[in-house]
């Protein structure tokens, strides 16, 4: 049975191979211009295969997704940033309740020990 991590990275592996599909699809083929020539329907030989992607547009389709991966890591990191003093705030918070909470245990036994009256000692009978 796999922990929460190994789904977790299963999943970041199923959408690195999803962005690696749709990157190739768009270097096999891009996508052609529509034509808008009155409305006249090309005959089937005036068709050609569809254009090659020019190393300029590969460098450019290149550029766009490492932006657009940097751009998604700086606001992560920026969410990160924004959130750490709270979440300090909250593990100081969490832990001075604890000592709290312990210190009002230990005061509380010790209150009961000093006011209690020495209770009578059973024999427990021999087998």
């Amino acid at each position: 049975m796999r922990g929460r991590r190994g789904g977790y990275q299963d999943q970041q592996y199923r959408t690195l191979c999803d962005l690696s599909a749709l990157v190739l699809d768009l270097i096999r083929s891009p996508p052609t211009p529509l034509p808008f020539s009155d409305n006249v329907p090309a005959a089937p030989s005036q068709r050609s295969a569809p254009p090659q992607i020019t190393p300029a547009g590969f460098a450019s389709l290149l550029l766009g997704v490492s932006l657009a991966l940097m751009l998604c890591g700086s606001v992560t990191f920026f969410i990160g940033f924004v959130l750490m003093p709270w979440v300090l705030g909250l593990v100081m918070l969490f832990y001075v309740a604890g000592i709290l909470s312990s210190l009002s245990v230990f005061g509380r036994s010790i209150l009961c020990y000093a006011t209690a009256p020495p209770s009578p000692r059973k024999d427990i009978p021999a087998w």
